[in-house]
């Protein structure tokens, strides 16, 4: 075979790597937006989990107002030299825990506490904790709705 018959051939073959390597550029791309997407999805994770402990370690730190943690909480200011009753703290609590928890989450976060109050002779309290928000789904078009719930048991007096 001469020289005059692999004319262009040179050419064919970087032409068929540059497409190789295209595509495979391509794919790493997609992978990276996939990444970049799962680690929004677990930051938001991390944060619920984190906030739902905040709440229950209030309620450990308050436990004779646990049926005001069920509530909407309200602005009490209970700072500083301010004396605040059980009630006003754990109203200014759950105030502060939804502020904190729109800070950190998407702007759909809904949240709600529910209590199954301690029978006696038992001390314990169930609670519940369910924090939900809507994220945008892979396309971007949409939205997919995610749920965080989780229980703990509060004690009420001492001994518990």
């Amino acid at each position: 075979m001469s020289i005059k018959n692999n004319k262009g051939f040179t050419l064919l073959e970087a032409l068929i790597g540059f497409l190789v390597l295209s595509i495979g550029m391509l794919g790493i791309a997609s992978l990276q937006a996939i990444s970049l997407k799962a680690g929004k999805t677990s930051v938001y994770n991390s944060i619920a989990i984190m906030k739902v402990d905040e709440i229950f370690e209030s309620m450990r730190s308050n436990p004779s107002a646990l049926v005001t943690y069920t509530g909407g909480g309200a602005d009490k200011a209970c700072v500083g030299a301010k004396n605040c009753n059980a009630s006003d703290l754990a109203d200014y609590d759950v105030f502060l825990w939804k502020k904190n928890l729109k800070l950190g989450l998407p702007a759909s976060v809904t949240s709600s506490v529910a209590l199954v109050p301690a029978v006696p002779p038992s001390k314990l309290a169930a609670v519940s904790v369910t924090i939900g928000w809507v994220e945008r789904n892979k396309s971007g078009t949409g939205g997919v709705s995610k749920t965080y719930v989780a229980s703990s048991q509060i004690c009420t007096g001492v001994p518990c």
